[in-house]
């Protein structure tokens, strides 16, 4: 979809409703709840973590989404796709300013370039305990990506056709964090494998933009 097209359409985000759990929950492992009554005591010191679900206009005026390949290394988001975004920091104004300066310090668009369209609902993380906040997002200049290098192993550009086309949702065998395969819900997005949480945050994002685009 061209830029300019979803510029119009998505100005009418701002008084629809969001989807919410509704929507996650179409992608949401099955072990989830086991997980969370498990976990129901810690849930209310879990810390708390900003991400961006950023659009963009790529050089030929397509509309593309960002998300990131996450390093190999010894945590449980190891090599995952995730959103650009991270913890709650103490200077942090705001989880909407945590999730920009996060955008920036790990794929580089400035921060006074993005705007953010609409707060998402929040998700739950039960392998690392975070309640994870998502913010929708636009910044109207094709961004001159940076990765951080120490976190970041990859970009993934997804076109917005990409990511709205149902056929690129099935589901898939995966290692998870109970150290056994299971059959999770997938969204197949650039040869990559995006599920969990994030999984969730895109379902509820691509619902929302399905009522106007």
């Amino acid at each position: 979809m061209n830029f300019d097209t979803f510029l119009k359409s998505i100005s009418k985000i701002e008084h629809i409703p969001l989807p919410g759990h509704a929507s996650q929950v179409k992608m949401s492992p099955s072990f989830r709840i086991q997980l969370i009554e498990q976990q129901k005591e810690i849930i209310k010191d879990a810390r708390k973590a900003g991400v961006m679900a950023l659009f963009y206009p790529d050089l030929a005026q397509r509309t593309r989404l960002i998300l990131i390949l996450r390093k190999t290394y010894s945590g449980v988001h190891s090599a995952q796709v995730g959103f650009p975004g991270g913890k709650l920091e103490k200077e942090d104004p705001s989880l909407e300013y945590a999730a920009l300066r996060e955008t920036f310090e790990e794929v580089g668009v400035p921060i006074e370039s993005m705007t953010v369209l609409k707060a998402m609902t929040w998700v739950y993380i039960p392998p690392s305990n975070f309640m994870v906040y998502p913010f929708l997002g636009i910044t109207l200049q094709t961004p001159q990506f940076l990765k951080q290098d120490d976190e970041v192993e990859d970009l993934i550009e997804v076109t917005l056709d990409d990511f709205l086309d149902d056929d690129n949702v099935g589901s898939q065998m995966l290692m998870t964090s109970l150290e056994k395969e299971v059959e999770v819900p997938v969204f197949k997005l650039n040869g990559h494998t995006v599920w969990g949480a994030t999984a969730m945050m895109l379902s509820e994002i691509k619902d929302l933009l399905k009522k106007v685009v």
